[in-house]
């Protein structure tokens, strides 16, 4: 690899290109429109004075949602009343519902058409210049929703579509499935995740527009730019306020960036077209935040550090152990408390001090949060392995529990794992575990690696004798016995089912019943813990109660068999490496 390749984050004066989406004399900053009818106590006079102010000091973008509530159809009747509808690009946004006042994404092909009519109809008759998916929906495949999002430019419904709020590889797939435009990610002086994780660089070279929402932090940290010595220092020089020079910084990173701050007052939005003009120099950037991107070193005779990766659950620490058992400093946040990017700055003090081989065994899910050790590396001139594990989600499933019944000595409940949780960063909820999976990026060699080496999943042989694992349900259909003729009547076996709010003693007479026909020891095992996303890890498919006994009474599952009725009992079986046996249950 060669010394110059590239890691870390920035474009700066290496941007020549321009915007396509805006015109050269289009200023841009936008108004991002949000707050003007979602905060307590919304003005709408108020609302409309900052549009009109807007728009009378040449800022043409205008960014709501259907989300939103009244924001569509209040902006459209401000700038008709402002005169400046004819020259607004509206930025509007689908695929979010408002349960309860949160926010839950609805990627649905039907939901992300039923709310681009209802943006349509709202704005009265004022084109959408570019139309969004608000997020990716966990639960709806992602190609699902970006599909819907081409037909709407396909079928004349708006005049260009792009995705909002994604990671690199969820903006690499949209590109091949829509002809997007344009990204809306969050970028400011406060959040780098996306320059570090390298959506802001693949918009330049695909020539998108990156539109930078909360450029100035979000309402919170927006209070507090004037408190940064460094920010009201480069103000100062330039007679402008804090935040003025935030905005500028963000316009700093390219040319096809254009900020929307949330200003919600006519003199905040008069300030945000104002930093349209204000340039920075090189060393200003540089003061305000990184801006350049660093080089990454492979030369001969260097340091190295191996970045061990996987989601949670995927045997990181088995192997970083072995690193450290051949004389590697093994830096691993669960042992060590702290985020990530402290976890970088340790790697950073260790290089420092001498050390020549280093181990990093944490959950680097995403390009952004691998790059703080790629870049405290290459300060050091150190080369950076990236080992990743390539693990199933059922076999990370598997271990995770194995963790937990090393940890409480039983399957934990989900107020334990919730307590717990708060100071072991590597204990957790299924969800959480599924959340970590939704939001892996698969490490790529233009990050900075040195190398990348995939290591696919391959569980050891365990010990332990066969036992057999028999759903309630099935005891229940009419041919029950049968199928149980083919395993060991004299193996340790447990009845399991998913009953809310009820108690192993439920299953009693199932217990009894399956005794009348097998000699070996029967257990009772119940999930009590309702529907929904799985808080627990006892609820089948997830594998808990069968992983619980099997340490208990020595069983190897792996050796075992599923007796079972349901897709959910052959994914368990599948998981837990158990010969399944399916039973038809009585209708």
């Amino acid at each position: 690899m060669a010394d110059d390749t590239p890691i870390g984050y920035g474009l700066g004066d290496d941007v020549t290109m321009t915007a396509g989406w805006l015109s050269g004399s289009e200023l841009r900053v936008g108004l991002g429109c949000m707050r003007l009818s979602t905060d307590d106590g919304a003005d709408d006079e108020r609302a409309v004075a900052t549009i009109a102010a807007a728009a009378a000091s040449g800022i043409t973008v205008f960014d709501t949602a259907r989300a939103y509530g009244p924001n569509e159809r209040m902006i459209a009747g401000a700038l008709r009343g402002c005169g400046a509808a004819a020259t607004a690009r509206i930025v509007t946004k689908g695929g979010m519902a408002r349960p309860g006042g949160g926010w839950a994404p609805d990627g649905r092909a039907k939901a992300i058409r039923a709310d681009c009519e209802a943006s349509l109809e709202a704005l009265g008759g004022l084109p959408v210049d570019l139309y969004l998916i608000h997020a990716p929906d966990p639960r709806t495949p992602w190609r699902t929703s970006v599909r819907a999002l081409a037909r709407l430019v396909d079928e004349g419904l708006v005049q260009r579509v792009g995705v909002s709020n994604v990671n690199r590889g969820q903006l690499d797939e949209a590109m091949a499935l829509a002809p997007i435009a344009a990204v809306e990610v969050g970028v400011s002086l406060f959040d780098d995740r996306a320059l570090r994780g390298g959506v802001v660089e693949r918009c330049a070279e695909a020539g998108m527009t990156v539109i930078a929402h909360s450029p100035l932090g979000g309402p919170r940290r927006a209070d507090t730019l004037p408190r940064r010595p460094d920010l009201v220092e480069v103000a100062r020089s330039h007679g402008v306020t804090p935040a003025e020079a935030a905005l500028a910084w963000v316009l700093a990173l390219g040319t096809h960036v254009v900020a929307i701050p949330g200003a919600r007052r006519p003199e905040t939005a008069r300030s945000a077209a104002r930093a349209a003009s204000l340039v920075l120099d090189d060393a200003e950037r540089e003061l305000l935040g990184p801006s350049r991107r660093a080089s990454a070193a492979t030369g001969p005779g260097s340091a190295e550090v191996v970045v061990v990766m996987g989601i949670p659950g995927a045997g990181k620490s088995r192997v970083a152990e072995e690193y450290a058992a051949r004389g590697s400093v093994r830096l691993n946040r669960d042992e060590r408390g702290g985020t990530l990017r402290e976890t970088a700055e340790a790697l950073d003090a260790a290089l420092a001090s001498g050390a020549q081989r280093v181990v990093l065994d944490n959950t680097y899910a995403t390009r952004s949060s691998r790059s703080h050790v790629l870049e405290a590396a290459a300060q050091h001139g150190a080369r950076v392995r990236c080992v990743w594990l390539d693990t199933p989600l059922a076999q990370a499933q598997v271990n995770m529990v194995a963790r937990l019944l090393d940890r409480f000595g039983s399957l934990p409940t989900p107020e334990e794992v919730r307590a717990v949780a708060r100071s072991e960063p590597g204990v957790m909820a299924p969800t959480g575990q599924m959340r970590v999976l939704r939001e892996l990026e698969p490490p790529e060699p233009d990050e900075g690696f040195a190398s990348i080496e995939r290591v696919p999943f391959a569980r050891p042989p365990a010990s332990g004798r066969a036992g057999v694992f028999v759903a309630a349900s099935a005891l229940r259909a009419e041919r029950w016995r049968d199928e149980l003729a083919s395993v060991d009547p004299g193996a340790a076996h447990l009845v399991f089912d998913w009953l809310p709010d009820g108690s192993a003693d439920d299953l009693a007479a199932a217990a009894a019943l399956l005794a009348t026909v097998v000699r070996g020891p029967v257990q009772r095992a119940v999930c009590p813990h309702g529907g929904g996303p799985p808080t627990c890890w006892c609820r089948p498919p997830l594998p808990g109660l069968v992983l619980a006994f099997s340490r208990a009474v020595g069983v190897d599952p792996a050796r075992s068999t599923l007796v079972g009725t349901s897709a959910a009992h052959r994914t368990l079986a599948t998981t837990v490496c158990a010969r399944f046996v399916g039973v038809q249950p009585d209708a």
